[in-house]
C-alpha cells in the first residue's frame, strides 16, 4: 500500500522498465522510482513482517521495519540481528542483494521480500535489485592476539566471555553464526534453581539439596556428583548474576504438574512448553560482554586448535564463508560450540538411533568435539539424547495430555501423565522408536481435539480396524485398549500408576495420532573436570584448554533429561568457571 503523494512516471520510462527481463547495469544504477513511502508485508518466522520503504525519484531513502513478531535475540534485539541490520544495508547498497544473516535467515528473507514488494509498488525492478553487483572489500586472512579466545557465543561462551573480560583479559569470541545466542536463544528461556526469592513469592519451599537429590535420582550412575553439587549449590547465585545484567525472571512453574516442588523459572514472556524466549537471557549477556570490552567475530567457524611442541593449546583457527582464515594466538582457549543434535550422522553414531528432527541451530554439528578430539581430548559418547515424542501436525505429546500412549508395536509402556522426557525414555526402553497417541472424541485436551480434525490422524470404529491402519498387531493392540478401559472403569491404574482423574476411557470412534522423535539437548561430549578443564584419554588436563556448555555435558545428565532449565543453567555455571580460570591462568 502506498503512503503519501505519488508522482507519475513518464511513458517511456514505464515501457523501458517492463520491456527488459534483465536490465543492464546502467539501467539498474539509474533506476527511477515514483517518490513516496510504500508498505508491504512478508511471512517471517512467527508471523508477517511489515516494512515501509521511502524512495525519491533516484534512490532508496529509508527502510523501516514497522511491525513484526519475530524471535527476540534472533530476528531482533541484537546489534547484528536482521531487524536492526538489513534495512540499513538495503539503503547503503541501494539493492536487495544482501547476504543472509546466518542463524536468522527466515527473518532476513522476510524483510527483503517485503522490501522487494514495496519497491515494486514504487516502480522499481526488484529482480534487478536482487542481482545488483555490490563491490566488497578484498577478503584477507587475519592474525589476532588475545589472552582468551572463546569458540561460540551461546550461554556458555557468553558467560565465559563476561567473566574473562571483566577479570581484565583481552577476549575474542569466534561465533559461527551472524548472531549470538546459540541453542539458548531458541529455547524456552528457563532457568533451574532451588531456594529462590521467586519460589518464596509463590509460597514454594525448596532448597538446593532437594534439587540435587532429584537430579541424582534421574541421572543415576552416569552423574558426576561433584558437578551436580557445583551446579545446584550455585544456581541461585548464577540467577542473581544474570538478573544483575538485565535478565528478568517472571515466575516459577512446575517441571510437570505431577512433580513438586516447582523450580523452573520463566524469563519474561515465557511459560509452558514454548520456545523462542531464550533471547531474554542471551541478549543481556551479549550486551554485557560487549560493554565490558569483549570482541565478537561473527561468521567464523572455528575448526582447528593450535598446539605447541608439548601439546599445550596456544590458540585457535577459524574459517569465514569466503574461505579466508582467522587465526587467534591466545594463552587460553574455551570451547563452547554447542552440541551435535543437528548432525544426524554423529547423533546416530553416538545413540544408535536415527530419524530425529531438531530445532537446534544448524551450526550445532559437533565442531568442538571434532577439533578437540584431534588433539587427544577424551570424548564421552552417550547412548541417548534429549528426546520427546510428539506429533508434527498438532503438537500432541509434549504437553500434559493424558490419553492412551502406545509404542510403535501398539503396547502401553508408561504412565502417560508424567514428564514428557520420562514418557520418551519409557518408549525408548521398550525397544521402540515411535509411538501413537490414542484418543476418542471425549478427550478433554484442546490440542488433541485439534488433532482429531486433521486428515493425517487415523480413525476407525474399532481397535482392530485402527490397528490395521497403524500397522500393528490387531489382537495385541485391541487387548491394550480393553485393558486401559478396564483400568479407567475401576478407577485405579494398577499397571503404571496414572492418577485416577486422568484415566479417561476410550469411547466410540478411535483415533491414532503419530508420535515421532524430536531431539534438542545432546548429552556427553568433552570430558571435563570441576575446573572446566578438558581432559585427555589419560584423564589429564590438556594445558590451556577449557570447555563449557553442551559440548561438555558429560556428567551432568543420565539418559533422561531431568528438567527444563538444566541445560542453560549448567552452561552458565561451567561457562563462568571456565572464564574465570582461563583468565586467571592467562594473566599470570
Amino acid at each position: 500500500m502506498k503512503k503519501g503523494l505519488l508522482l507519475c512516471l513518464s511513458l517511456w520510462m514505464a515501457l523501458g522498465l517492463t520491456a527488459c527481463s534483465k536490465p543492464s547495469q546502467v539501467e539498474q544504477d539509474n533506476a527511477v522510482y515514483t517518490a513516496g513511502t510504500y508498505s508491504a508485508s512478508a511471512q517471517g518466522m512467527k508471523g508477517e513482517v511489515t516494512v515501509d520503504v521511502t524512495v525519491d525519484e533516484k534512490s532508496i531513502i529509508q527502510v523501516e521495519v514497522k511491525e513484526q513478531s519475530e524471535t527476540y535475540g534472533i530476528g531482533y534485539g541484537l546489534e547484528t540481528s536482521p531487524v536492526e541490520v538489513v534495512p540499513g544495508r538495503i539503503v547503503e547498497t541501494q539493492s536487495l542483494n544482501i547476504d543472509n544473516i546466518t542463524g536468522a535467515t527466515i527473518t532476513t528473507n522476510a524483510i527483503l521480500n517485503a522490501a522487494a514488494d514495496a519497491l515494486t509498488q514504487a516502480g522499481g525492478n526488484a529482480e534487478a535489485l536482487k542481482t545488483k553487483v555490490i563491490e566488497k572489500a578484498e577478503a584477507k586472512d587475519e592474525l589476532l592476539e588475545a589472552d582468551v579466545v572463546i569458540l561460540g557465543a551461546g550461554a556458555a561462551g557468553l558467560a565465559a566471555g563476561i567473566e574473562a573480560v571483566q577479570a581484565g583479559g583481552k577476549v575474542i569470541i569466534l561465533e559461527k553464526q551472524g548472531i549470538t545466542g546459540g541453542a539458548t536463544a531458541r529455547s524456552g528461556g528457563k532457568l533451574l534453581a532451588a531456594g529462590t526469592k521467586w519460589q518464596e513469592n509463590q509460597s514454594i519451599e525448596d532448597e538446593p539439596a532437594l534439587m540435587e537429590e532429584y537430579l541424582k535420582l534421574i541421572g543415576g550412575d552416569l552423574i558426576d556428583e561433584a558437578k551436580i553439587h557445583e551446579f545446584c549449590d550455585h544456581a541461585v547465585a548464577d540467577m542473581t548474576w544474570l538478573e544483575e545484567m538485565g535478565v528478568k525472571i517472571q515466575d516459577v512453574e512446575a517441571i510437570h504438574q505431577s512433580l513438586t516442588p516447582w523450580r523452573v523459572h520463566n524469563t519474561q514472556g515465557g511459560g509452558g512448553m514454548t520456545d523462542g524466549h531464550g533471547g531474554q537471557i542471551t541478549v543481556p549477556m551479549t550486551e554485557t560482554y560487549l560493554a565490558s570490552g569483549g570482541t565478537i567475530l561473527y561468521n567464523v567457524t572455528a575448526d582447528t586448535l593450535m598446539t605447541d611442541e608439548n601439546g599445550a593449546v596456544i590458540g585457535a583457527k577459524g574459517t569465514r564463508p569466503d574461505g579466508t582464515t582467522v587465526t587467534v594466538n591466545a594463552k587460553a582457549v574455551i570451547i563452547a560450540t554447542g552440541g551435535y543434535a543437528a548432525n544426524a550422522e554423529l547423533t546416530e553414531e553416538y545413540t544408535g538411533k536415527s530419524g530425529y528432527v531438531t530445532q537446534v541451530p544448524y551450526g550445532n554439528v559437533g565442531d568442538g568435539l571434532k577439533m578437540a578430539e584431534a588433539i587427544g581430548a577424551a570424548i564421552d559418547r552417550p547412548t541417548s539424547i534429549q528426546t520427546v515424542f510428539t506429533s508434527f501436525t498438532c503438537g500432541v505429546g509434549i504437553n500434559e495430555e493424558a490419553g492412551l500412549i502406545v509404542n510403535d508395536r501398539g503396547e502401553r509402556v508408561v504412565n502417560e501423565y508424567t514428564y514428557q522426557y520420562h514418557v520418551a525414555e519409557a518408549i525408548i526402553n521398550s525397544g521402540s522408536y515411535g509411538g501413537w497417541y490414542i484418543a476418542s472424541s471425549n478427550d478433554p485436551y484442546p490440542m488433541v481435539q485439534y488433532g482429531l480434525t486433521l486428515d493425517s490422524t487415523l480413525k476407525a470404529s474399532t481397535a482392530e480396524e485402527l490397528a490395521q491402519l497403524m500397522g500393528v498387531d490387531a489382537q495385541l493392540f485391541a487387548a491394550q485398549v480393553a485393558r486401559y478401559n478396564e483400568l479407567c472403569a475401576q478407577g485405579e491404574d494398577e499397571d503404571f500408576g496414572k492418577p485416577a482423574e486422568k484415566m479417561i476411557a476410550l469411547e466410540g470412534d478411535l483415533y491414532a495420532i503419530k508420535l515421532s522423535p524430536a531431539a534438542t539437548v545432546s548429552y556427553g561430549g568433552l570430558i571435563t573436570d570441576l575446573q572446566a578443564r578438558v581432559l585427555n584419554e589419560a584423564d589429564e588436563p590438556i594445558a590451556n584448554l577449557y570447555a563449557a556448555g553442551e559440548v561438555a555435558f558429560s556428567g551432568l545428565f543420565g539418559t533422561e533429561y531431568p528438567c527444563c532449565g538444566m541445560a542453560i543453567g549448567g552452561s552458565v555455571r561451567f561457562g563462568r568457571i571456565a572464564g574465570q580460570l582461563a583468565a586467571q591462568a592467562a594473566l599470570q
